[in-house]
């Protein structure tokens, strides 16, 4: 099965990218670092004049979507709650590319620099898989104080082994 990545901070070498790294010593996988694309929010006229539409064509090619994002103001990175809003776009305009979604596995992962998530953060991620129709693997919430800690490393080890338990199913 083939897994990417979903990088979306604002900070391409950044905390979270040190903890997508820490995942691929347990798993294999491709990245798609969205601060390296054009996409422009979502609005009811359809502008697809940017990037958006050519990421998710590469994005539907896995059956594996793990989404990576810091945790800015409590939530999301804007960045890729941007991302999710234009999701919209697959299911007005380009309803073949939405529909392939259907049946792939999503997983979230978060960063910040405490262990203090809050209790809802990953709802917007396990209610959009399911209204889209893939299945929800997970999540694991990291933090980088001045490095990743034995507890976080910890936490990595055991997300990945999961999600590769999943895919040997």
């Amino acid at each position: 099965m083939r897994i990417v990545v979903i990088q979306a901070s604002s900070r391409s070498k950044g905390d979270t990218f040190a903890i997508i790294e820490a995942c691929k010593t347990h798993l294999s996988f491709d990245v798609i670092d969205l601060k390296q694309y054009n996409i422009g929010h979502y609005d009811y006229h359809h502008n697809l004049e940017d990037d958006f539409l050519g990421v998710m064509k590469k994005l539907i090619t896995y059956d594996v979507i793990l989404f990576a994002t810091p945790v800015y103001w409590y939530s999301m990175s804007g960045r890729l709650k941007v991302f999710f809003d234009r999701i919209t776009d697959c299911l007005k305009v380009d309803r073949e590319t939405g529909r392939k979604l259907r049946g792939k596995k999503m997983g979230a992962i978060s960063c910040s620099n405490s262990n203090d998530l809050n209790e809802g953060f990953f709802i917007p991620f396990k209610l959009s898989a399911a209204y889209l129709g893939m299945e929800y693997l997970g999540n694991i919430h990291c933090w980088i104080e001045d490095e990743i800690s034995v507890e976080v490393q910890e936490l990595i080890r055991n997300f990945m082994e999961t999600i590769k338990e999943d895919l040997n199913k």
